[in-house]
């Protein structure tokens, strides 16, 4: 299912789905496409940010790839009728509490980034963030004319089930968790801490575990990227550090993310719907382009996604880039033509896998 939603996002999506149907090949059954509204889309089409038809589609679909939501045209409306309301609704209906957002620099992005490459080439780390909890969702939340109130809040069921899976990525990389939290001021950190470590200390004993206020978690991402394998956080510091982890690279704009822990994940790029260069063929589509490998993961759909990846990878070796990723003495090349060079990358490799599932 494509959600284009709003600014740049109809053009990542664009490029992801030619991606997906590049990979897909000629000789095999391909994907099956829907396509649906949301966000500020959704409210010139409706009056409303998700509509009910997007929503049941959502729900039946196999996979759901979302381009991006928002933008000053609408920053008027009430908060329950912004387009990011949409987008928050659609995971609290899915029941995706998971986002994963996985941060990856290799030698080729290294150049572009704004630290010394030395410090960040090799960085390899995933951010698992608590979606559907703490202070997005807590209630009770206000606003009044001289006051507003915002209410950070979990459960130890929702601690643990984030936490399960935190633990279950670790097993497959390094075996090594960072937990995120402020327990020296916020009860509902305490709680966190607590949990963690129970279930560390009860089930997971073979993964290292270190806990690390948000703080100082920010400042170690920019000092040593390198010590950290798999992060674990709520939603409020995941949303933070996920976005302080896109400057390692140098662009939110080759960062992935996957949303799951329901029956049907929600895949998009980091980055944010980018009104002001919409339509002008310069947007990056590299996270999108990931995320879409991301999604084929989620169906196991591996080799396909692995491919995907290499592709970009080839495509980032050869200085193929974007305006926002580029390193100097290289031209920059816009949407189009950097999708066109990843495609041409996949069609020089020969696939051996099974034959793809039909997505809708």
């Amino acid at each position: 299912m494509l959600l284009p939603g709003d600014g740049v996002g109809p053009e990542v999506t664009r490029a992801a789905r030619r991606v997906l149907e590049a990979v897909g090949g000629e000789k095999t059954p391909g994907f099956e496409f829907g396509e649906y509204s949301i966000g500020g889309a959704a409210i010139d089409a409706t009056g409303v940010p998700l509509p009910d038809e997007t929503l049941e589609a959502c729900k039946s679909a196999d996979a759901v790839f979302l381009g991006a939501v928002g933008g000053p045209t609408w920053d008027s409306q009430p908060p329950d009728f912004r387009p990011e309301s949409g987008l928050l609704k659609l995971r609290k209906e899915l029941d995706v509490f998971c986002n994963l957002r996985p941060v990856v620099v290799d030698e080729s992005m290294s150049s572009a980034s704004p630290l010394k490459p030395e410090r960040v080439s090799g960085t390899d780390f995933l951010i698992v963030r608590e979606l559907t909890g703490g202070l997005y969702f807590g209630k009770p939340r206000s606003l009044g004319a001289s006051e507003a109130v915002n209410t950070m809040r979990y459960n130890t069921k929702e601690i643990r089930r984030i936490a399960r899976i935190g633990f279950e990525s670790a097993r497959s990389r390094r075996s090594h968790v960072t937990s995120v939290d402020k327990a020296n001021v916020l009860e509902v950190s305490v709680l966190w801490r607590n949990e963690v470590t129970t279930m560390q200390r009860d089930e997971f004993p073979d993964v290292e575990l270190v806990h690390m206020y948000v703080d100082n978690a920010a400042m170690q991402i920019v000092l040593n990227p390198g010590q950290f394998d798999v992060i674990l956080t709520s939603n409020l510091f995941g949303d933070i550090l996920s976005d302080l982890g896109a400057t390692l690279p140098g662009s939110v704009g080759v960062l992935p993310s996957a949303s799951i822990g329901g029956t049907v994940g929600i895949f998009e790029p980091v980055h944010g719907s980018a009104p002001d260069i919409a339509g002008t063929d310069t947007v990056n589509p590299t996270a999108a382009i990931l995320s879409a490998a991301m999604l084929l993961d989620s169906l196991g759909e591996t080799k396909k996604a692995a491919r995907i990846r290499d592709a970009v990878t080839e495509t980032l070796h050869a200085n193929i880039r974007t305006a926002d990723f580029v390193v100097p003495g290289v031209q920059p090349v816009g949407t189009t033509f950097f999708t066109d060079s990843v495609i041409s990358n996949l069609k020089q490799t020969e696939l051996t896998g099974p034959e793809s599932t039909v997505l809708r």
